[in-house]
């Protein structure tokens, strides 16, 4: 490369000041209270906007059933 196209430090720095990550934000489920992406359904107990979307329970055992229907009802009892 020639000289004449080179980039300054402080032009190469101005370009890359946009590169960084910003950090992800989370929003609450109504329901259940667990950390959820914005404009996202819940993958603890599948509701969006206080809708039931996905049905969580489908793909479980009976056992795993029956504990995560336990924590979403305690979590219900002590949320509100």
């Amino acid at each position: 490369m020639t000289v004449r196209m080179r980039h300054t430090r402080s032009h190469t720095g101005n370009r890359r000041s946009h590169h960084a990550l910003k950090p992800k934000r989370f929003a609450r489920c109504k329901q259940c209270s667990s950390p959820v992406l914005p404009h996202t359904s819940c993958a603890n107990c599948g509701t969006y906007q206080g809708r039931q979307i996905v049905d969580v329970f489908k793909k479980l055992s009976k056992k795993e059933r029956k504990q995560k229907e336990k924590e979403l009802e305690a979590a219900e009892a002590s949320h509100g």
